[in-house]
């Protein structure tokens, strides 16, 4: 073959493979740019179904909402307690956070810090009335220190603190400003704390309740309640008698049959001791203050003629009344003439007392004329009630009860 026409076949070859590549180039955009279509289609990403042609419109709303509904909901995380004021030393930089309740072997030393500018400390009334000794607090300028050596099943108590925030004139307190615990000094020896009375006298009131306050240096301990005549234990039901393991026993009923001699049996292990023991004495307190009426022996009285006044109060059964007089005769050293009553009567289907004291005027005279105040007394508080003779016959009018407390 002739090399020119050899040459010019091998020119139209090249010419024609750089022709297929160019043109393949161009189709390649066009079939990705198709490809990309079909795949946002099927993302949902494409034209709405219905409108074919038409631009999407936008819903900020769905997108807002969809962006909302993406985004987790954290639940508000709840505010944490205050924290305590009051903290135990426990060693040099080393503190120790305090409970509701702490146990310490008698003979260790106590240190207690208290964050603020001004502190108060408030400690058992034993170590209130020791003084400075084993006891000693030092203010700084943002805390306070209490120091306790040489402990003892004594200084079992409540120890507790509470600071104040003072600008210039200003203080302020609150409930993130006070701190306490109750600290059991356990003493094998003392299971009771220690008292300097043996007998110690107890009013059972039949209002209110009472403590028999036989504290313990031990929370471990067991504890129960006697009667010494005759001896018998005495049932602690968590109603009409409770216990306390800071406190001791509370009666919350009080009534006739607890009266008597009362003490705490403890027991630890092998160890037994008993509390101090308790006279409790029983009084029917009242309920109210007395309600007193006045009535006088006649309307009119003439000159010369003996008349009486009456004072009457109606209350619970066994309730002393105390009575006192005020007259007009007081004034002309004429002395009172008193008698006096107490007398258990039943008004509507309930048993009452009666008492009642009368004043007795002999032989009237003109300086007898005027206002009669009778008062009467009992626990909780006096009342009083007056009436008046007139000038003219000594006429006595009806009686009235003053409302108020004297």
């Amino acid at each position: 073959m002739d090399p020119r026409t050899l040459c010019f076949l091998s020119c139209c070859l090249l010419i024609c493979v750089i022709s297929a590549e160019i043109h393949e180039g161009r189709r390649t955009p066009k079939a990705q740019k198709k490809k990309d279509v079909n795949k946002a289609a099927s993302l949902g990403e494409g034209k709405p179904s219905g409108a074919p042609g038409r631009k999407p419109k936008s819903d900020p709303d769905r997108r807002q909402k969809s962006l909302r509904m993406k985004i987790p909901v954290e639940a508000a995380a709840p505010r944490p307690p205050a924290p305590s004021i009051l903290t135990r030393v426990v060693g040099r930089g080393r503190f120790q956070k305090v409970g509701d309740s702490l146990s310490l072997r008698a003979g260790e030393p106590l240190e207690l810090r208290c964050r603020g500018k001004v502190v108060y400390w408030r400690v058992p009334v034993y170590l209130e009335e020791e003084g400075e000794g084993r006891l000693r607090i030092k203010h700084f300028s943002q805390h306070s220190r209490l120091q306790l050596a040489n402990s003892t099943g004594a200084d079992t108590g409540e120890y507790g603190c509470w600071a104040r925030d003072c600008q210039d004139a200003a203080c302020t307190e609150g409930e993130g400003h006070q701190g306490k615990t109750f600290i059991f000094f356990t003493d094998p020896e003392e299971l009771f704390v220690p008292t300097e009375n043996y007998y110690e006298v107890v009013q059972l009131r039949s209002h209110q309740s009472v403590l028999l306050p036989c504290q313990v240096t031990n929370p471990l301990a067991q504890v129960t309640l006697h009667r010494e005549f005759p001896p018998e234990e005495v049932p602690v039901d968590g109603t009409d008698i409770s216990f306390d393991v800071k406190k001791g026993f509370t009666i919350h009923r009080p009534r006739a049959s607890l009266a008597g001699s009362l003490f705490c049996l403890a027991s630890l292990g092998g160890m037994r001791q008993i509390s101090t023991k308790y006279m409790l004495i029983y009084i029917n307190y009242p309920s109210s203050p007395p309600k007193p009426t006045i009535q006088a022996s006649a309307t009119s009285v003439l000159l010369g003629e003996n008349f009486n006044v009456t004072c009457t109060v109606l209350s619970e059964p066994e309730i002393a009344v105390d009575f006192s007089w005020e007259y007009p005769g007081q004034k002309l050293g004429r002395p009172p003439y008193v008698s006096e009553r107490a007398d258990t009567v039943r008004r509507k289907g309930q048993v009452q007392q009666e008492a009642g004291s009368t004043l007795y005027v002999e032989e009237a005279r003109d300086g007898d004329a005027g206002v009669y105040t009778c008062r009467a007394t009992n626990l909780q508080g006096t009342r009083a009630a007056t009436t008046r003779i007139q000038n003219e016959r000594l006429l006595l009018s009806s009686w009235k009860v003053l409302g108020r407390e004297l």
